[in-house]
């Protein structure tokens, strides 16, 4: 079975450290001392290792049944969610007055990098609830949030989001469900919705869908389109459960991975539901869980690149296969291990420089926006707008690579589900596909993230690489090996932006035909600004002197695998890029 060690060291190095969060002047962030970071995530580490680890395997055996209506989650699934409740972390950064602790997000997208990385599947069921729940924080009612916050704070209730139809998904202005307005106020959906996380399950006692639909009379396409608050049971006056709402899932999906969620076709019939946010305006308020979710989706791609690494990591150590060419490394043995082999070397350092290098990514998004609505911040808010399908994209593209990598270390042994590497690969695959598959973030990052506000926020970018270029241009120790590979990385994606600008308007798929390959090429610059900050950090900690050498040896020499071997691909990216629409766009359709 594969195991779970929780990078709390690692995640402490970059919150402490590397982006120094207690230092901060985002309200909140003076909690965030070391200590009391460590305590939480230590905790965590706990749950998640000994509690939600184990039942990634079983959920993964079992998946979720539904019968007569009613869906059962794996064994031991309801137990450990009552266990994740009972600790808290379901509100770990939401508002106290709804029973939250009111921690920063970045703390909370700390923890939740464990809970994906143990049990990606399990922890779908309070991701998407978080989500939901920040949606009818920003976008609700007063009463609507007294009534629903508290219990989906707690977890007691759990919160779905219902975009996609059978005959739509990401062209949501098709969509048919429709809302039909009452006399008392509510309305009366009726439709289908089809890839429904978590839509119908055990582990809690009522199931808070939010739902898109159109109100008839509405305007057409996407304009028409309201968000819809429809409990699976309706809640009384006074907070208690009423009766069944007019609304089932119909089939759950048999999938790829994620077994243990339960992803369901749900049919509402005339059920009861309530507008959350303005008439017409659905797209406005579902885009803010979606958002939130692309992010942790991102998560989800380092979360399982980094088990799976961790497991071919020990595989390496362990496995007896062939002699090093420099001679024996295990005299006594048959055979030395496989990590004395250069392409395992190679593979691993693949995916440990990318695990790395994405969580302090992701990590100073949080600060993004922590900053942007902690400290309204509108300049934060626009740079983590500008990140967010670059997070969302390259990260989970990446990260299944990793973890098919990971697995090719196992050989054949990779290739049987009793060693669970193919497990990680499974769960990964939805992660560039859900929340927006990334071809579609790609397009939204070149067709409408670069020109935002006049296109403020990507040179806000290119200042904020370059000024940490000329800030640290004295340090020699970083020159060669960091500066100079993200100074010439930072050309490239500068000249990729520059192609786009010059062709894109005359020659649109110019622009799309390479914007798969920019947001590559962006990801990889952020995650060499990060290798540069991380850098810079390791060599101050050796300077003055450090009990844990070791670590921050070993960060340098990751990060300059990185900034060798990886960054590089910047130049590929660009280059694909400026080869225009021609060699994309050449075959006429009939002759594919």
């Amino acid at each position: 079975m594969p195991s779970y060690t929780p990078p709390v060291r690692d995640i402490q190095f970059v919150l402490n450290e590397v982006l120094d969060v207690s230092a901060s002047d985002v309200p909140g962030y003076e909690a965030l001392e070391p200590d009391f970071t460590a305590a939480v995530l230590e905790e965590c580490g706990k749950l998640t290792a000994q509690v939600l680890a184990p039942l990634n395997s079983v959920g993964d055996r079992e998946g979720c049944v539904l019968e007569n209506g009613v869906v059962r989650t794996p064994a031991g699934f309801k137990a450990a969610f009552d266990k994740v409740r009972e600790g808290g972390w379901t509100g770990l950064d939401l508002p106290e007055e709804y029973g939250g602790q009111n921690m920063p997000y970045v703390l909370g997208i700390a923890t939740l990098e464990m809970f994906a990385a143990s049990n990606q599947a399990f922890a779908m069921y309070q991701g998407l609830t978080h989500g939901a729940a920040s949606a009818i924080l920003a976008h609700g009612t007063e009463a609507q949030k007294a009534t629903y916050l508290p219990k989906m704070v707690s977890c007691e209730w759990t919160g779905t989001m219902n975009l996609t139809e059978p005959h739509c998904g990401t062209d949501l202005g098709m969509m048919r469900t429709k809302a039909v307005p009452q006399q008392d106020g509510s309305y009366a959906i009726t439709g289908q919705k089809i890839f429904i996380s978590a839509g119908e399950h055990d582990l809690a006692e009522n199931i808070i869908h939010l739902v898109l639909a159109k109100v008839p009379g509405g305007p057409e396409g996407i304009k028409g389109v309201s968000l819809f608050i429809v409990p699976k049971f309706l809640v009384n006056a006074d907070g208690s459960l009423g009766e069944r709402n007019a609304l089932s899932c119909g089939k759950i999906e048999e999938k790829m991975g994620i077994h243990g969620n339960s992803t369901c076709v749900m049919n509402y019939d005339g059920a009861r539901g309530w507008l959350l946010g303005d008439l017409h305006k659905g797209m406005r308020a579902m885009f803010t869980m979606m958002n939130e979710a692309r992010i942790g989706v991102g998560m989800q791609g380092l979360a399982q690149a980094d088990v799976a690494y961790q497991n071919a990591l020990a595989y390496a150590r362990e496995r007896l296969q062939g002699r090093a060419v420099t001679g024996p490394a295990n005299p006594d043995g048959p055979a030395d291990p496989l990590i004395v082999h250069p392409d395992i070397r190679r593979s691993l350092m693949d995916q440990k420089s990318f695990a790395e290098g994405a969580r302090a990514f992701l990590l100073w998004g949080a600060t993004l926006i922590d900053r942007a609505h902690r400290a309204g911040d509108a300049d934060a808010l626009g740079m983590i707008s500008l990140l967010t399908p670059v997070i969302k994209g390259f990260l989970t593209d990446r990260g299944f690579d990793m973890t098919v990598q990971a697995q090719q270390i196992f050989g054949g042994h990779g290739y049987i589900e009793e060693w669970g590497m193919s497990q990680f690969v499974r769960d990964a695959r939805i992660a560039m596909i859900y929340e927006g598959a990334n071809g579609i973030q790609a397009l939204d990052l070149v067709g409408r993230k670069l020109a935002q506000d006049g296109g403020k926020h990507v040179m806000a970018f290119f200042e904020m690489v370059k000024a940490f270029i000329k800030e640290n241009e004295g340090e020699e120790a970083l020159k060669a090996d960091f500066l100079d590979p993200l100074k010439a990385a930072s050309k490239d994606l500068q000249a990729a932006a520059m192609f786009f600008m010059a062709e894109g308007v005359k020659n649109p798929n110019a622009a799309l035909a390479g914007s798969y390959d920019f947001m590559h090429l962006f990801g990889h610059v952020c995650l060499g600004l990060m290798w540069a900050r991380s850098a810079r950090t390791a060599l101050a900690a050796l300077r003055s002197g450090t009990d844990d050498a070791a670590f921050y040896e070993t960060k340098l020499a990751t990060g300059r695998y990185y900034m060798a071997r990886q960054l590089p691909m910047t130049a590929t990216h660009l280059a694909r890029i400026r080869s225009g629409a021609e060699p994309v766009m050449a075959l006429a359709a009939e002759a594919f």
